[in-house]
């Protein structure tokens, strides 16, 4: 599960011709954390600031958000927490340009990052949200997932076993399609990443860097 990854940069932003993005946001992203998001609406591509972890409707706080990070495209319309914004298809983009997983070595989980090798941004699968609690408008989103048992770089990740999982990347000749979607249905769009047109590799965190709950278990 990708619970930790950096967005894209104000270059790659440019880079791709997308809208600017006018609001600040961290370098490095985890689970409640605020991030730009990428959707369609009546006045073109337009950015919004959101939490990583699905806030749904019924939520009475933000707690959520720590446990809804990543969305099973299998369930998105089974699990309570997905199956309105699924039903509504908000469906958007999170560019990233690095994620990261871990990598068991010798029974040791490491981190490791995937990017582009091109070192472009690139396009992960979202499901959002809004909510109010109490007086506040809550705007988040969930990356949505996919089996990666089969995929050559994807499945050498996680703990070891059979349960291999992966973001799916949105292929930018198909960000409209997918922007655009008006069915729930995204089977379409469940495939693994061209592994050739990406790169792994081993990213210790750095010593003077805030520790995040989420890389305790990392060496």
């Amino acid at each position: 599960m990708c619970a930790n990854f950096k967005p894209l940069t104000v270059e790659q932003c440019q880079a791709l011709n997308l809208p600017p993005i006018l609001f600040e946001y961290v370098d490095e992203v985890y689970p409640a954390y605020k991030l730009p998001l990428l959707f369609n609406s009546e006045q073109g591509l337009q950015w919004r600031e959101v939490m990583f972890g699905l806030v749904p409707k019924w939520a009475t706080d933000l707690s959520t958000a720590k446990k809804t990070y990543n969305a099973r495209n299998e369930t998105l319309l089974q699990r309570s927490s997905f199956y309105e914004a699924a039903i509504k298809c908000n469906f958007g983009i999170i560019p990233v340009t690095e994620f990261y997983e871990a990598k068991y070595i010798d029974g040791k989980p490491q981190r490791w990052c995937v990017r582009r090798k091109d070192g472009q941004a690139f396009f992960i699968a979202a499901i959002y949200e809004i909510c109010q609690i109490d007086d506040e408008i809550i705007r988040s989103a969930a990356m949505i997932t996919m089996d990666a048992i089969d995929h050559p770089m994807m499945r050498e990740f996680h703990e070891p076993g059979d349960v291999k999982r992966s973001v799916i990347v949105i292929p930018h000749e198909r960000l409209q399609e997918w922007l655009n979607l008006k069915t729930p249905d995204i089977h379409s769009f469940v495939e693994g990443f061209p592994v050739e047109e990406f790169e792994c590799e081993y990213k210790p965190r750095q010593m003077n860097s805030k520790i995040s709950p989420q890389l305790n278990f990392f060496d």
